[in-house]
């Protein structure tokens, strides 16, 4: 990087030389645990960790929410979307052959591979954000709700308008950081977990606990206060078994549990995906600008040409053209790194390849099922699946054969 000049920077921070292996929680030994695993809770996070880390992205797992370790089917049904009839007649199909109200059937797709591609990209930011959390004095396991919310996707956008790692709705994110039209820091991983530091610090002062912080996250610190009012209880699992409210659905109640299960897996990779090589740590300086500096001017004085200063730089847009004072200008220690912006399009980018690629869903024949049936479960052709499985319409079906099915 070249010399900055003195109007340009009031301080320079963050040049983070611990690896996240070594981060250790803020929880000294003897004191209580800060996210404990509540009575009536240990079947949903043992449920949420195997959504986490063994079912497919292709699969469907039909299970109990009332009884989270009960899982009915699990059906491969490919990465395409199904419709919602399509599910709610597995859900009556499955209700009916269990005896069992439909209410009592719920899905929810595995996402083994989406945690396995957070997990990677964490590897440049868990230990920026630990650094973060540690300062401000909150557990370092809050670091890894991220798992929960985008899987550490920097590009992350929800169909509701939330945004980025942390998943900020704009008006939220207003209240803790810089949103507006030409810079938005939900797009910045070390703004926004500044901000999230912020929002979790004041949920847990104003709630009292961390069970129901971590919950706010996702449902509001102010329906959890009332939640709680009304029902008189801050024990997550009373609010979880007693208050009705339309908004308080299986979401906000599985919150906590999903965030439990993220924390033992973000914890011990390694066990979970013995082979996975996180990517390496973007080590970064900060500038503060004292005076606000033109993106031309900002490029020429960090030695970066505009597209890496953009790269480095989310939260500003390609249509920012005056950094404001205040702003903290990201610029890589190591110039040979590789901006956080093209990192994130060339994951991107093999993703969607990777989709495109011809696939096939695998299913397994059970008694008493026909072709027709189950060419109309998948929304297949019967001569297709005969000729993908090299069959003779006279082929007669064999329960426990495994039939390959033409993807959607």
């Amino acid at each position: 990087m070249k010399h900055a000049p003195r109007w340009l920077l009031s301080l320079l921070v963050f040049w983070l030389a611990f690896s996240p292996g070594n981060a250790q929680s803020q929880t000294k030994p003897g004191t209580e645990d800060p996210f404990p695993l509540l009575p009536g809770l240990e079947s949903p996070v043992e449920f949420w960790k195997k959504i986490f880390t063994e079912y497919s992205i292709s699969q469907l797992v039909f299970f109990d929410p009332l009884d989270m370790s009960r899982i009915y089917d699990v059906l491969d049904v490919g990465e395409e979307s199904r419709t919602s009839d399509y599910v709610n007649g597995e859900r009556e199909r499955i209700a009916a052959a269990h005896g069992v109200d439909l209410e009592r059937v719920r899905g929810q797709r595995g996402i083994k591979e989406r945690t396995a591609a957070g997990l990677k990209r964490s590897g440049r930011h868990i230990a920026q954000m630990q650094h973060i959390f540690r300062d401000r004095g909150l557990p370092i396991e809050l670091t890894y709700l991220p798992i929960v919310e985008s899987s550490y996707d920097i590009t992350a956008r929800s169909n509701v308008g939330a945004l980025g790692m942390w998943q900020f709705m704009r008006a939220t994110g207003k209240q803790y950081m810089r949103v507006d039209r030409s810079i938005d820091e939900r797009r910045d991983p070390i703004e926004s977990t500044r901000a999230a530091a912020s929002f979790l610090k004041q949920s847990y002062e104003t709630l009292g606990n961390w069970p129901l912080a971590i919950t706010a996250y996702n449902y509001g610190p102010g329906g959890m206060a009332r939640a709680v009012k009304e029902i008189e209880s801050d024990n997550l699992v009373d609010l979880i078994r007693e208050y009705r409210h339309p908004y308080w659905g299986f979401p906000p109640k599985n919150f906590y549990a999903e965030f439990l299960a993220a924390v033992e897996i973000g914890k011990d990779v390694n066990r979970y995906f013995p082979d996975l090589q996180l990517d390496p740590a973007a080590a970064i300086k900060e500038i503060e600008l004292e005076r606000s500096v033109s993106v031309v001017t900002l490029a020429k004085n960090t030695g970066l040409t505009r597209d890496q200063l953009l790269g480095w730089n989310p939260a500003l847009s390609t249509q920012t053209r005056l950094v404001p004072a205040g702003y903290r200008v990201k610029v890589p220690v190591d110039a040979q790194m590789k901006p956080l912006v093209e990192v994130a399009k060339i994951q991107t980018q093999t993703l969607v390849q990777a989709k495109e690629q011809p696939q096939v869903v695998r299913h397994q024949v059970k008694r008493g099922e026909t072709l027709f049936q189950i060419a109309r479960r998948y929304g297949a052709s019967a001569d297709r699946i005969l000729k993908m499985n090299g069959m003779g319409k006279s082929h007669r079906l064999q329960a426990g054969t495994t039939l390959l099915i033409p993807k959607l």
